[in-house]
C-alpha cells in the first residue's frame, strides 16, 4: 500500500525514525499501511495505526514511540487504531523488503510458505545465507510470533522468515 501523508518532508522524517521494536529494520514506513493516516491540526497530530498480526505486543511500544518522536518536535500526538481493512504483507514496501534480507530475514512471499502442507508443494523460501531455495521450515514459531524458522538445505544455516499475511 503506497501512502501519501499529505506531511511535510520533517514530519514524514519523524515517522520513518520509529522502528518496529520486534524488527529494528523496518520503520513503520516501510511496514506499508501500518500508518493509515497523519492529521495535523497545528502542533496536534492524529495518527491512524493498524496492528501487523492481531495481538501483535509491538503495536503499543509503534505508538508510544511516535508519541515520544513527535513531542521532540513539539506536537502532542493521539493514536487511533484501525483494524480494517486488515494490514497484509503484501503493503511491505520494497526498501523495507531489502532492509528484511539484509538483516538476515527472508521477505514474505506473495503466497504463504506453507502450501505444501495442503498441497504437498515445494517452498521456495530463500536462504538469507546463501541464496539457495533448497530450504525447509523447521518451526511455524520463530522468535516472534510474526516469523518462522527455516534451514537451508545447502549451507545447513537457520534463518528467520517473515510470515506471509494476507
Amino acid at each position: 500500500m503506497i501512502q501519501n501523508y499529505n506531511i511535510s518532508q520533517e514530519l514524514l522524517d519523524v515517522l520513518e525514525s520509529v522502528k518496529d521494536p520486534e524488527i529494528p529494520v523496518l520503520n513503520v514506513v516501510d511496514l506499508g499501511g501500518v500508518i493509515r493516516e497523519v492529521i495535523v491540526e497545528g502542533k496536534e497530530i492524529t495518527i491512524k495505526l493498524t496492528p501487523t498480526y492481531s495481538g501483535c505486543p509491538a503495536m503499543d511500544v509503534i505508538g508510544d514511540d511516535l508519541e515520544r518522536a513527535f513531542a521532540v518536535h513539539g506536537y502532542t500526538t493521539h493514536i487511533q487504531l484501525i483494524m480494517s481493512p486488515p494490514w497484509t504483507t503484501d503493503w511491505i514496501t520494497e526498501r523495507g523488503r531489502k532492509a528484511l534480507e539484509e538483516y538476515g530475514i527472508a521477505a514474505p512471499l506473495e503466497e504463504t510458505a506453507d502450501k505444501d502442507v495442503l498441497l504437498n508443494e515445494k517452498k521456495l523460501v530463500k536462504c538469507t545465507n546463501c541464496g539457495s531455495k533448497n530450504t525447509k521450515l523447521v518451526s511455524q514459531f520463530g522468535s516472534t510470533a510474526c516469523k518462522a524458522m527455516f534451514q537451508c538445505e545447502d549451507c545447513l544455516e537457520p534463518f528467520d522468515y517473515f510470515k506471509c499475511l494476507k
